[in-house]
């Protein structure tokens, strides 16, 4: 991973040192188009923009040591969009993907996807196949690219395989529990988040990761997808590291529960 320059070094020890870094951050990568049209040009080019916002928020997670990041690329309510940006939405993934895949490879970054990938352009799931195939050994950080994805997809996906395994006695109706059913979301294999931030300042979960962000902290900021960078990050998870995380609990016993883990 890219050595951090000396302020960003500073500023990620002392949150190192100030509290918990999430193990896994979600992020909806909002507001491209906003800025675009903001600035006088076309929706595309505010897509182009933010991928420069990715690369620069998976380094910093990198160097955080953040072991799994999220990233709401393209969910399956975006085929509604244009057929035109949705065309060049899978050029750019494409180009992205290209351009990006030795990146992540020389940072030991192992990439993965979380969503339909049979229903995409097969150059699109070809090159997805190839730069998976590259990052698979990768220990450094998981980057997931939820990818014509929904929380509802997942869902019902889930209760249909668990169906068909409850028909071929598999599993017993007894055997169903939260864990159990976690087992068959396509985020079977990677923690739920502890933080997700949206950025573009709208206060919804658009369809993202339903059952799994049940408890994690949510951060909202108003900037918009292409201007966001590792700062945004620090300031996100400052925050994170400032709430108090009960899960149902009451403070004392979040209290109690962290002093007997001391002893």
């Amino acid at each position: 991973m890219i050595e951090p320059n000396k302020k960003d070094k500073q500023i990620q020890e002392e949150l190192k040192k100030s509290g918990e870094i999430p193990k896994h951050i979600a992020i909806i990568m909002d507001g491209n188009g906003r800025w675009a049209r903001a600035k006088g040009y076309s929706r595309v080019f505010g897509h182009r923009q933010g991928v420069t916002s990715v690369r620069d928020t998976v380094e910093a997670c990198g160097q955080l040591g953040v072991k799994f990041l999220t990233l709401y690329t393209f969910s399956t309510e975006n085929w509604k969009r244009p057929k035109s940006e949705v065309t060049v939405l899978m050029k750019l993934l494409i180009k992205a993907l290209k351009d990006e895949t030795d990146r992540l490879h020389e940072n030991n970054v192992k990439l993965i996807t979380t969503g339909d990938l049979n229903t995409l352009p097969i150059k699109v799931k070809n090159e997805l196949l190839e730069a998976i195939q590259k990052t698979a050994d990768n220990k450094l950080m998981t980057l997931n690219l939820a990818l014509n994805y929904s929380g509802r997809w997942d869902i019902l996906k889930a209760v249909k395989n668990m169906y068909d395994d409850l028909k071929t006695g598999k599993i017993k109706s007894g055997d169903i529990t939260e864990k159990t059913f976690s087992g068959y979301l396509a985020t079977k294999d990677i923690p739920d988040p502890d933080l997700m931030i949206r950025t573009g300042g709208e206060y919804r979960i658009s369809n993202f990761l339903i059952w799994q962000l049940a408890y994690t902290e949510i951060y909202i900021d108003n900037i918009f997808w292409p201007d966001f960078r590792r700062e945004h990050l620090y300031k996100a998870i400052s925050e994170y590291q400032n709430r108090e995380r009960r899960f149902g609990m009451t403070s004392e016993q979040i209290i109690s529960k962290k002093t007997k883990s001391k002893k």
